[in-house]
This record gives C-alpha cells, sequence and structure tokens, in this order.
C-alpha cells in the first residue's frame, strides 16, 4: 500500500462518490456489528458520502437509525440510504445547506418527528477551497467555508440539545491541519481549529447534564472533497505526505465514530482521537 496513487481526476465542488476511481471503501466486510448503538438515533451532517457515509453504514450495522443532512448530492444520498436500509435499518435524507440556521433546525425538528429522539449528533459537512495567499482569499468564500465548518456545528447544537439527555453524544469531524495547519488551506484550517475550541467547551458545559462531545481528526482521507478541491496532480499523489504513505479509506474512519458514540467511551469527553496515518503532533 505504501505504492498508492490514484489516477488524475477532478471534480466540481461538492462532489460525487459514485465518481470517483477507485470509489472509497466505506465499510470492510470483515466489520462485525454487536449492537453497541441498538435503539440509537443519529444526525450526520454531511452523510451522504466520504466519512460521513462511513459513519451512517457502521452506525447501522450497529443498530441506529440515522438522518442524513446533505446538500445536493442526491445519488450519494439515495445510494447510503439503501445502505443503511440493507442493515436493516432506517434511514431520513434531508436535504439542505447546514451553514443556514433554519435547515439545521428543520433536520432536528423532522428527525424527531421521524424517529422521536436524537441520541447522537455527528457534525461531519465541511467543505474547502485551496488558497496559497491569504491575501487572495475573497471574503463571500471566507464566511461560506466558516458558516458549512463551524458555524453548523453550533447551529447543529443549539436545536438538538434541549432533546438529548444523559448518555446522549456529539462528535466533530475535526482534521489533522486543526493541529498541524496547512499553508493552502488555511481558512479550511481555522474553522478545525474552531472546532477544537468549541468541543473541549462543550465537552465542559455538558458535563453535569451526563452528555459528552468528542472529535475525530483525520489526516489524509480518499473522499469527494479531494478530487473536487485539489489540483489534478495533488490527487495523483494524495496521502503521500504522511509517514504511511498512503491515504485513509472511509472505513479506517468508521469505527471511530462507533467508539465515541457507544458507551465503551463512557469516561472520554472533551478528547480527540488522531486517525491521520502516523502524524506526530503536539496535542
Amino acid at each position: 500500500m505504501s505504492d498508492q496513487k490514484f489516477p488524475s481526476q477532478a471534480q466540481q465542488q461538492p462532489g460525487e462518490e459514485d465518481k470517483m476511481q477507485p470509489e472509497p471503501e466505506f465499510i470492510r466486510a470483515s466489520y462485525q456489528g454487536t449492537d453497541k448503538l441498538k435503539g440509537k438515533v443519529a444526525i450526520i451532517t454531511g452523510g451522504d458520502s466520504g466519512i460521513g457515509r462511513a459513519v451512517a453504514v457502521h452506525y447501522a450495522r450497529e443498530g441506529a437509525d440515522v438522518a442524513i443532512a446533505y446538500l445536493e448530492e442526491h445519488g450519494d444520498a439515495e445510494d447510503t440510504k439503501a445502505l443503511v436500509e440493507a442493515e436493516s435499518q432506517r434511514c431520513l435524507l434531508l436535504s439542505g445547506d447546514v451553514g443556514d440556521s433554519s435547515f439545521c433546525r428543520e433536520v432536528v425538528d423532522k428527525t424527531l418527528s421521524e424517529f422521536g429522539k436524537i441520541n447522537i449528533v455527528v457534525n461531519n459537512a465541511a467543505e474547502q477551497h485551496e488558497w496559497d495567499d491569504v491575501t487572495q482569499i475573497p471574503e463571500d468564500q471566507l464566511l461560506r467555508t466558516f458558516q458549512t465548518n463551524i458555524f453548523s456545528h453550533f447551529y447543529m447544537v443549539k436545536y438538538a440539545l434541549p432533546h438529548m439527555n444523559e448518555g446522549d453524544t456529539i462528535i466533530a469531524t475535526s482534521s489533522v491541519n486543526a493541529f498541524k495547519g496547512n499553508a493552502t488551506l488555511i481558512d479550511y484550517s481555522s474553522t478545525k481549529g474552531a472546532i477544537q475550541g468549541l468541543i473541549r467547551s462543550l465537552a465542559q458545559s455538558l458535563a453535569s447534564k451526563g452528555i459528552r462531545a468528542n472529535a475525530v481528526a483525520p489526516g489524509p482521507v480518499w473522499t469527494p472533497l479531494i478530487p473536487a478541491t485539489m489540483p489534478e496532480e495533488k490527487v495523483e499523489s494524495f496521502g503521500g505526505q504522511v509517514p504511511m504513505d498512503r491515504a485513509g479509506q472511509p472505513s479506517e474512519m468508521g469505527p471511530a465514530y462507533v467508539y465515541l458514540a457507544s458507551e465503551e467511551s463512557s469516561y472520554m469527553s472533551g478528547q480527540t482521537i488522531h486517525l491521520n496515518g502516523g502524524v506526530i503532533l503536539n496535542t
């Protein structure tokens, strides 16, 4: 796997999983569910593809019903719904902009209407744009990136939290770039740093209620965001910057989200799991 290369390819944002070559692996055939999340209901933003799809399918295999919030990738969303239903679980698809607070309220309301409760909120949706000069980042893009990547976390938590109880969990997708920075993903890395502050603060403010908040900080992972935002030459060598010399697959991320949502992690809050191919960080 150390010689892994991806074919040259490009997409328009937000990207579609079924157009990727090769398509990402979202769950390993060897993954055995053991009802860790039986009877739970999860909201997953950006759940149509990439890491979000992996989380949805892993959760379903562990016995959870899922509500997936996604932008406009209807084909990917329908494919993910079919995968969840193949695990004998229910899946609600909700299309809209998570950077809009009214849509986040709608996601919570419709999830409650469909499933009657909310136990897990996974704030995973994100966008990124490459700029190597901070002075050239357009102000509208800066605002857009923050709306999608961090404002949405506040909105979803704000509306979901009144319906969550002791033992329930909030999980955020952060990034290795929150800890080491990235010269060409400046605004994106900034939003991921903000996520870290939010999770640590939520963990403290919610501890007395028995609600936990944690994060996963992936390194390079093969998702639609990559061919949709990176130059083709970067796609070809994607993942080569980490000690393992390869990109991760969404299937390698999903089990961490299961752990953080399950009672096995009951003494963990305000923490981050680093799945980054061997990058050593001062956290």
